[in-house]
C-alpha cells in the first residue's frame, strides 16, 4: 500500500469501505444504508467523518440522500457485469458445477429458459406459511433435537401410502429420509462405489451425477439415452467387456431429455441387469408431475434389484429439502448408518413440513392442478417449437424438460452467449455429457419458461439471422 493510501482521509477509507460492499452486492438498488449515528457508533467515528463518508459516496453516484428518511443505494446503479460470473461462466460451460451455480442465481429480469424448476406461482397451492401452525403442533419439543437416523417416523409411514398409489409396495424400515434427491444420490455413492469402481450413467444426463461419481474417483461409462429409454444394445456390450456396479437412470421426465421409459425396454433392462448382477438406482424426482400408472424400473422389480430415490423439490419447494431412498430393508439400515455419521440427522422440521403437507387435503388437488398446468404448457412449446423448424428429442404429454436442437444452431453454447444479451439464460447441451468440452447442437429448455414472450422474441431474431 502507498504512503498516499496510508495517510488518506478516514471518511476516504470509509467511504471507500461502503463503495466496496455496494459493489459486492451486500447493499442492493434501493436498499437503506445504516444511519450515520449507527455508523459512527460502530466504527467509533465523529459524527462529521460519516457524513463526509457519505458526501464522497453521493457525489460518485452510489448513494442517494432522501430528506428526513436517511441515505439510500442508488436506484440507477447496476452491478457491472463482470465476465466471471456471466459470460465467463457459459464460456466455462464445460465446468461440472456451472449449471449448479446458475440454479442458484433468481434473476426476475431473465427469462430462465435452463432453468430446472416449475414456475413458483404453480407451487402456491403448497405455500409453507399455511402449514407452519400445524408443524409445531406436530410435537414442538422434539423439534430443539435430533431426529430418527431413518427420518421422521410419520413422513415415512405417509411415503408408504403415497408409493402404494405408484404400485411400490415398502415398509417404513425401507425409507431413508435424506437432505434432498442430491443427498440420496451421494449417499448411495458412498455407499457403494469405491475409488476405480466403474459406474454407468445415461448420457447425456445429470450433471450433478456426474460431478459427484468423478469426486468419488469413479470411473463413469455413458449409456446413450434413446427416445424410450437406454439405448440395450450398447448398455449390454458395456455390461458384458466392464462388468460395472451400479447404473443410475431416470426412468421418467428423463433430465435433460424429457424422454420416459417403454414398457418393454423397462422389462429387458431388469432381464439384463439379473444376468449381470447390476444394481439399478432409479432417480425420480419429477414423480409427481407424471400419471401414478407411469411405468418405473422399481416399481416392476419391487426393490430386488433397485433403489428408488425422491424428492419434493419440484413439487413442493426446493428450499425444503427433503427427498428420500426407498430399497431393501437391509440396504436402508445401513444408508442410515451412513447418514447419522455424515449429518447425524435429517432436518425434523423440513420432514414434519413435508408430512403436514401430504396430509392435507390441498396435496391431491395440488398435484391435478400441476400436471395439467404442465400439459398444457408441453403442448404449447412445442407446437411453438414446430412452428421455429425446431427438433424435439422426444414428445410426451407432459414434461418439465425439452431436449430441443435450433434450426442453423451447431453449438448451443455459442446460441446460449447469444440469448444472454437478449435477457434469456440456457442450458446448453454439453454441460450434460461426460465430455463436456465437445460442442453440442442440443440445449436443454424448461418448458413453462419458453412461453416466456422474451425467450420467443430473442430466438425469432437470432433464428432469423442465422438463415439470412
Amino acid at each position: 500500500m502507498s504512503e498516499a493510501r496510508r495517510s488518506a482521509p478516514i471518511a476516504d477509507k470509509l467511504a471507500d469501505l461502503i463503495g466496496q460492499q455496494i459493489t459486492d452486492g451486500v447493499y442492493q438498488p434501493g436498499d437503506k444504508l445504516p444511519s450515520l449515528r449507527e455508523l459512527a457508533q460502530l466504527h467509533r467515528y465523529a459524527k462529521n467523518t460519516v457524513v463526509s463518508a457519505f458526501d464522497l459516496l453521493v457525489s460518485r453516484g452510489m448513494v442517494e440522500p432522501r430528506r428526513g428518511s436517511g441515505f439510500y443505494v442508488s436506484q440507477q446503479l447496476r452491478k457491472p457485469r463482470a465476465v466471471d460470473e456471466d459470460g465467463g461462466q457459459l464460456g466455462r460451460a464445460m465446468d461440472t458445477v456451472w449449471l449448479a451455480r446458475e440454479q442458484l442465481i433468481t434473476q426476475p429480469e431473465v427469462a430462465a429458459v435452463g432453468d430446472g424448476f416449475p414456475p413458483i406461482e404453480w407451487l402456491a397451492d403448497m405455500r409453507m406459511d399455511r402449514y407452519y401452525q400445524k408443524v409445531v403442533r406436530t410435537g414442538l419439543g422434539s423439534l430443539f433435537r435430533y431426529g430418527n437416523r431413518f427420518g421422521y417416523t410419520p413422513l415415512r409411514e405417509s411415503l408408504v401410502r403415497k408409493l402404494g398409489v405408484l404400485g411400490l409396495a415398502v415398509q417404513p424400515n425401507q425409507l431413508v429420509l435424506t437432505h434432498g434427491a442430491n443427498d440420496a444420490l451421494d449417499l448411495v455413492i458412498r455407499y457403494f462405489v469405491p475409488p476405480g469402481a466403474t459406474v454407468l450413467v445415461d448420457e447425456p444426463g445429470y450433471y450433478l451425477l456426474f460431478g459427484k461419481l468423478k469426486l468419488a474417483g469413479a470411473r463413469v461409462i455413458g449409456v446413450p439415452r434413446e427416445t424410450d429409454g437406454p439405448d440395450l444394445a450398447a448398455l449390454e456390450r458395456i455390461l458384458i467387456n466392464e462388468r460395472p456396479r451400479l447404473f443410475f437412470t431416470q426412468s421418467l421426465a428423463h433430465n435433460p431429455t424429457g424422454s420416459d421409459l417403454s414398457v418393454p425396454k423397462a422389462y429387458r433392462l431388469l432381464q439384463l441387469a439379473e444376468r449381470h448382477n447390476l444394481v439399478i438406482v432409479e432417480d425420480d424426482p419429477f414423480a409427481d408431475f407424471k400419471p401414478t400408472s407411469a411405468v418405473r424400473l422399481s416399481t416392476l422389480d419391487q426393490l430386488e434389484r433397485t433403489i428408488y430415490v425422491g424428492s419434493f423439490s419440484k413439487s413442493f419447494s426446493a428450499a425444503l429439502r427433503v427427498g428420500y431412498i426407498a430399497c431393501s430393508a437391509a440396504l436402508a439400515n445401513d444408508l442410515a448408518d451412513l447418514k447419522a455419521l455424515i449429518h447425524v440427522s435429517g432436518s425434523e422440521y423440513c420432514e414434519r413440513m413435508v408430512d403436514v403437507m401430504l396430509r392435507e387435503g390441498r396435496y391431491e388437488r395440488h398435484l391435478v392442478k400441476l400436471r395439467q398446468k404442465l400439459g398444457a404448457a408441453t403442448e404449447e412449446a412445442q407446437q411453438w417449437l414446430d412452428a421455429q423448424g425446431c427438433e424435439v428429442f422426444a414428445r410426451n404429454a407432459q414434461t418439465l424438460y425439452l431436449w430441443v436442437k435450433f434450426p442453423g444452431v451447431e453449438d448451443s453454447l455459442q446460441f446460449a452467449e447469444a440469448l444472454l444479451p437478449h435477457g434469456v439464460k440456457m442450458a446448453p447441451g454439453r454441460v450434460f455429457h461426460l465430455d463436456s468440452s465437445a460442442p453440442s447442437a442440443w440445449s436443454r429448455c424448461n418448458v413453462p419458461a419458453m412461453l416466456d414472450p422474451r425467450f420467443q422474441k430473442a430466438v425469432r431474431e437470432l433464428l432469423g439471422r442465422t438463415k439470412a
